[in-house]
């Protein structure tokens, strides 16, 4: 069984101490592939370098809604740089977040989802999008702006099988993360048992969102099984065929081969 890891955080401080171990545990799992996701400039940087070492990883770049007010022109321009180099595969994580209060004015969000989404329109990548607490207004952003419209993905949804119907006819895959697993969870769960197989990613965005039975933990990346898991539990699937079914849908986003 072959997994892929559609989100992940590994270049973070949280695993400095034991890095190696966990890819040790990651392959151990079955977990071959993994995308390394930056949300400001020094983790794209990070996320880009450390992928070159490691065969079946790829990298995205991108400044990540809570630090939008730092995308400038000179910050754009090493993204772009970043993104036409072999390792960075997508644009992101890029979005809209409402949630926090101290992330910056909705408006700067915007202008900088939009510039980004341009500039993977213009270097041909995908996009991973973060959406937390505006759903609504990121699905009218996208359809005010189909013109920037590339592949791309919905990273850790929680939302509706209407919203996620909503973001499939716009050609986006959907992926779920540790929640899909929790006990109280009926709406994303419903999400899971919906959405097309050939739109289907899992993710871990480790070191967060833990799934059951380690919730409350450090995630990592090995953890994707427990999502591959419980997805094909909810499905009625063999989790073989779920893996096999997500991994090649990754491979496809992210322009790998085998």
């Amino acid at each position: 069984m072959v997994l892929f890891d559609t989100h992940c955080h590994l270049t973070d401080a949280d695993f400095d101490a034991d890095r190696e171990d966990v890819l040790k545990q990651m392959a151990s799992y079955g977990v071959r592939h993994c995308a390394v996701i930056g949300y400001d400039l020094e983790s794209s940087r990070a996320a880009l370098a450390f992928v070159q070492g490691q065969p079946g990883f790829c990298a995205a770049v991108g400044i990540h809604p809570e630090h939008a007010d730092t995308l400038t022109d000179e910050v754009l321009e090493e993204i772009r740089s970043m993104a036409l180099s072999g390792g960075a595969a997508a644009i992101g994580e890029i979005g809209l977040d409402w949630h926090d209060p101290r992330n910056p004015e909705r408006d700067v969000q915007v202008s900088a989802c939009l510039r980004q989404m341009a500039l993977a329109r213009e270097v041909g990548k995908p996009v991973c999008f973060h959406v937390r607490d505006a759903q609504m207004d990121m699905l009218t952003l996208l359809k005010e702006h189909r013109e920037l419209i590339t592949p791309g993905v919905m990273h850790c949804f929680s939302g509706s099988w209407e919203m996620a119907r909503e973001y499939l006819k716009l050609g986006y895959y959907i992926s779920f993360a540790g929640p899909v697993t929790f006990k109280k969870a009926p709406r994303i769960q419903e999400t899971a048992r919906q959405v097309p197989l050939d739109r289907l990613l899992i993710e871990t965005d480790s070191p967060y969102m833990a799934p059951e039975p380690v919730r409350g933990h450090r995630n990592q990346p090995g953890n994707v099984r427990l999502i591959c898991e419980k997805i094909a539990e909810l499905r009625g699937m063999e989790v073989e065929e779920l893996a096999e079914i997500t991994t090649e849908n990754a491979r496809r986003l992210y322009g790998m081969g085998q």
